[in-house]
């Protein structure tokens, strides 16, 4: 069995660190929000969420393209562990957006075209999972899936500039020209969960290539086996 090494071990370690200063600023070190409260604090993990959905997504853009090139396995695991790794995050932003848009604006979900394009962009890669779930033969899935990536992410810059593009008045523009600012302190709580996010990404894309690695050798031996009982 593949043993997570020194290096995936002592990654985990900072992460853990990382995610428990992220909630120290988030929830202590922030000051309380004077019109939302504390259900403003849901805007750390959604943006952090939502950041590393987009980066989730973008790193299986790039593995797809350098597949397709090489035809090597390996860029095609680190495309589909890093796909599921955004979905969950693009689950998270659409979980926690309504709640925090229910309080601060008293609407759980408006057709505005930021959420309709994340909410486009959930289904396109949630298709991608179901591609990669499915019974076709490796090399022919691993080559659809990677083309299907690269499409997909054309939806991640529609999303991030869709209030730019469209405007949203249930959405916010925190940053820009025509953004409502962040007080310092909330700033750097928002720069310490994005971090430990991120540091949870590489984590957990770590550990799903372990796990594909570890799923792939077992395949192997049981064909083996086949082999050796017929």
């Amino acid at each position: 069995m593949l043993q997570p090494s020194k290096s995936h071990q002592l990654l985990g370690w900072i992460t853990f660190v990382l995610v428990l200063v992220a909630l120290y600023m988030s929830f202590i070190y922030a000051p309380i929000e004077r019109v939302m409260g504390y259900v403003q604090k849901i805007f750390y993990f959604h943006v952090a969420s939502a950041w590393n959905a987009f980066f989730a997504f973008f790193i299986v853009f790039i593995a797809s393209i350098i597949y397709l090139i090489t035809r090597n396995m390996r860029w095609d695991t680190i495309a589909k562990v890093s796909a599921e790794i955004g979905v969950v995050f693009t689950t998270i932003v659409l979980v926690t957006g309504p709640i925090w848009g229910r309080a601060a604006w008293n609407t759980w979900w408006t057709w505005e075209p930021r959420l309709t394009t994340t909410l486009i962009l959930w289904f396109i890669y949630l298709a991608y999972v179901l591609i990669r779930a499915s019974g076709m033969e490796t090399q022919k899935k691993a080559t659809l899936a990677a083309v299907f990536g690269i499409i997909g992410f054309i939806d991640v810059p529609i999303v991030f500039f869709a209030i730019k593009w469209w405007g949203a008045k249930a959405h916010p523009l925190v940053f820009g020209e025509s953004g409502g600012g962040i007080h310092p302190q909330m700033l750097h709580a928002l720069i310490a969960s994005v971090i430990a996010f991120t540091f949870l990404y590489f984590y957990m894309l770590q550990k799903g290539i372990l796990i594909e690695q570890a799923e792939e050798r077992l395949k192997k031996i049981k064909e083996t086996l086949r082999a050796k009982s017929h």
